[in-house]
């Protein structure tokens, strides 16, 4: 097993452009490292270059202690699983996980234990004699893993190995692949668009935007602390959502003015996110996500000025909680950052049409509130978990030390 390291690297295409720009990025030995962001963002090219598929056009790629710019993919020591499994259809699937061993004369002795252990973690003991055609979806992408597997490389590479499978059983591979992970051990780059599998697989994630990385971090900090706006409005399902506010003092206290919505920010909020104190009188972002919007008249706790008033336009019944779409006399935030997450949600121009009427919402609602399409809504918003963002940057506003802290 061995680290991955990329050194300033970049992927300079023949007409200029630019697909990776300058990444830094260490992968420590045994981790789980998953490379997402918008289609066109570069991280599959950053795959591509460890995988010796894609030259590097400047900096240095290490693989352990090893620089391996200009080493062919088969001496690198890695193992790939793409998004189509690439199987054999003449071939059972005994020989399709043994194919590469075989092809590095490996003795037989050797390719039977390695093929029935991989079997074994895998649960393809009883397919072993099968062609592929007779496998599922799930079935295929296994032999696939097992393939790699064999192999006892220095690294994993995956590229969005679960996209071509359905929902549920992307849900059940996502598991599967984290456990086996884990069980062996082996440094693992998993690229992916899906922010979902993103946040429920790596021990780290690395946010990648127009080529250059954005944040590096564990998944829950992500979430919880993304240094700007974009990896705000990229991380999180459904997504944040992201009004226009300017902050006002009112009876000592910071209040989010939105429209005609006043949500009082409260002495935690300012506590966690200090530099606040500096933008009263001025225009930023302001984030709210889904879960920390519910039904008011279920949250009994709640301030009265520390809710949203609207009017539901769709709602969404999931059994454990209800998705609650609602308008709100509040313009919704239109900046760069936010039409460039629009273009890949496939929602463009949705903001600007939104703010002839006000900003559409998404609440996260719990299952019991009775909340019906047309109706008019009290909402509660949990303050503590806002996020604000500088409008022009984009940079998210904690302590004053988001300039520092912000990568690429």
């Amino acid at each position: 097993m061995a680290g991955v390291a990329f050194e300033g690297v970049s992927k300079i295409y023949p007409d200029g452009t630019r697909a990776v720009n300058q990444l830094e990025l260490e992968i420590v030995d045994g981790e789980f490292m998953v490379l997402v962001g918008p289609s066109g963002c570069g991280k599959t090219t950053a795959l591509r270059m460890v995988a010796g598929l894609e030259e590097i056009s400047e900096g240095a790629l290490k693989i352990g202690d090893r620089t391996v710019n200009h080493v062919p993919s088969r001496d690198r020591d890695i193992a790939m699983v793409f998004q189509s499994y690439a199987l054999y259809p003449h071939l059972s699937v005994y020989d399709n996980i043994a194919f590469g061993l075989k092809l590095k004369k490996t003795p037989k002795a050797v390719v039977a234990e390695r093929v029935q252990k991989a079997a074994q973690l895998l649960g393809l003991e009883e397919y072993l004699d099968r062609k592929p055609r007779a496998l599922s979806g799930g079935q295929r992408q296994r032999v696939a893993m097992g393939r790699a597997i064999v192999r006892e490389p220095a690294a994993f590479l995956m590229d969005e190995p679960l996209s071509n499978l359905d929902a549920k059983l992307r849900v059940q591979m996502r598991a599967e692949i984290s456990q086996l992970q884990t069980d062996l051990g082996v440094t693992t780059i998993y690229v992916t668009h899906d922010q979902v599998e993103a946040m429920t697989m790596g021990d780290r994630v690395a946010v990648m935007r127009k080529g250059e990385l954005q944040q590096v971090d564990s998944p829950q900090q992500l979430y919880d602390r993304p240094v700007n706006l974009f990896v705000g409005g990229f991380i999180g399902s459904p997504a944040m959502n992201l009004v226009e506010a300017t902050l006002e003092k009112e009876n000592g206290d910071l209040v989010a003015v939105a429209g005609s919505q006043r949500i009082a920010l409260g002495a935690e909020t300012l506590n966690a996110r200090p530099a606040l104190r500096g933008y009263e009188g001025r225009t930023l972002v302001l984030g709210i996500r889904p879960e920390d919007l519910d039904d008011a008249s279920l949250e009994e706790s709640s301030s009265e000025h520390q809710r949203l008033n609207g009017k539901v336009t769709l709602t969404e019944a999931l059994g454990s909680e209800v998705m609650v779409h609602f308008k709100v006399d509040a313009p919704a935030a239109v900046t760069d950052d936010v039409r460039e997450l629009a273009k890949d949600a496939g929602t463009e121009g949705l903001a600007e049409r939104n703010n002839e009427a006000g900003a559409t919402l998404v609440g996260r609602f719990g299952a019991r509130t009775k909340v019906g399409n047309g109706e008019s809504v009290e909402v509660a918003v949990d303050t503590r978990a806002l996020h604000f963002f500088e409008p022009e940057s984009g940079l998210g506003i904690y302590d004053g030390n988001e300039r520092e802290a912000s990568i690429g």
